[in-house]
Formats: C-alpha cells, sequence, structure tokens
C-alpha cells in the first residue's frame, strides 16, 4: 500500500494545472453535525433511500410533497404511522408510490427516535461515532434501518456531513491497486482492512475520510 503522499502526488502530477483542493469534498466537524435537526437528518435518509434506482433531480422535485405528506419528517410522528395511513399515500400522485420505499420511511423514523432516545438526538450519535470505525456504522444503519444496504448508507452520511469514504467503482478500484482488498470489500474482513487503510491515510494525512476517499478514486479514474 502506497502513502498518503504518493496518493496525492500521483494526482497532482496527472491532473496538472487543476486546483486539487478545489475538487476535495468538505464534511461538519462533530459540533455542527449534532446542531443538525433530527427531522432534517430523516428527511435526508429517506430522500437517499428514494433516490435509489432513480433519477436525483426527480426524487428531489417531489420532495416537497414528501415533506407535506410525512409531517416535515418530525420522527416521532412518523413513527407512529399506521399502514393504512401508508397505504393512502399509495394514492398520492405527487409523491413516489414504491410501497416498499414508503414503508423505509415509518421504519427508518423509528430508527432515528430510538437513537435519540438513547443519545439525546439522532444526530448525536451521528455525531460522535468514531470515524476510525466508521464502515461499523454502516453495519448499523443497514441492520437497524430500512433499505440502508449497499452505498446507501455512506451516501446518506455524505449528504448530512458526517465524514465517511464511499466505496464507488473508482475507490474499489484504487483499493485494488494499492493491494489492500483483491476484490469488491462485502465481508465484514474485507471492509475492516480498508478502514484500517483509511485509518493509516488519516494518520499520515490528518484530512478527512472523504478527502482521502476522493484523492483515492482519482488515481485510477478521474
Amino acid at each position: 500500500m502506497k502513502s498518503f503522499q504518493w496518493l496525492y502526488q500521483h494526482v497532482v502530477e496527472h491532473r496538472a494545472g487543476e486546483d486539487i483542493e478545489a475538487l476535495l469534498p468538505q464534511s461538519l466537524d462533530a459540533a455542527q453535525l449534532a446542531a443538525v435537526g433530527d427531522d432534517r437528518l430523516l428527511s435526508d435518509l429517506c430522500r437517499r433511500v428514494f433516490r435509489a434506482g432513480l433519477r436525483h433531480a426527480l426524487v428531489d422535485a417531489r420532495w416537497p410533497a414528501f415533506e407535506e405528506a410525512f409531517w416535515g419528517f418530525d420522527a416521532h410522528k412518523v413513527a407512529l404511522m399506521s399502514d393504512e395511513q401508508l397505504e393512502r399515500l399509495m394514492q398520492n400522485d405527487k409523491l413516489i408510490r414504491h410501497w416498499g420505499k414508503l414503508k423505509s420511511v415509518r421504519a427508518n423514523a423509528f430508527m432515528v427516535t430510538e437513537m435519540a432516545s438513547r443519545h439525546g438526538s439522532f444526530a448525536r450519535f451521528l455525531a460522535d461515532w468514531p470515524q476510525d470505525n466508521i464502515v461499523g456504522l454502516w453495519r448499523l444503519l443497514k441492520q437497524q434501518g430500512s433499505q440502508l444496504g449497499g452505498n446507501s448508507g455512506p451516501y446518506f452520511l455524505r449528504m448530512v456531513g458526517k465524514d465517511t469514504f464511499v466505496l464507488t467503482d473508482d475507490v474499489v478500484a484504487g483499493l485494488i491497486a494499492q493491494g489492500v482488498v483483491d476484490k469488491r470489500p462485502t465481508a465484514q474482513r474485507d471492509l475492516r482492512l480498508v478502514q484500517q487503510a483509511f485509518n493509516q491515510w488519516q494518520l499520515e494525512s490528518g484530512r478527512p475520510l472523504c478527502q482521502i476517499s476522493r484523492l483515492l478514486a482519482m488515481t485510477v479514474g478521474w
């Protein structure tokens, strides 16, 4: 596995004349993330679920109707919705009428309320989760949430500003090129190896995971 300095210099040399720093994403610090309302986090979480497999612009254009239908994503209200209330939403042509994803809104609202009851808020729970085990947070979201497997959990975290890497095709190609894994990491053992690699690069660079992730992708696919 090459050092972070090698990764950075490789990108600089192959993208001569470009402002590399301007291409890198930013994350929120713990205090900033903890200050976000749980209703906004639930809204973004559900929007990420609906975006999967659909054009983002289509989902975003309809999101005001979702905000209205789900009481501004008040997690406590949504978690108490009955099956009959959800079924009625299937008749609302302003929404994306996907039964599985509509049900996931209630399931994810329940997860948000559970985490809030234990940690003070869902935002505080996310903010306090350690960066050196971000794959553990992915696993928890998948297990306790609904339709948050694959990259949906990581993309949600990226949306709301929680520092995370994302296993895009280019990032996976970069990890393989660096000898971290030999195929797309899905097993927990491989995900731990990926986490260890990112932890090492973060220790060397002091940069957030999201920036290391983007730079690694740029070594192979940009």
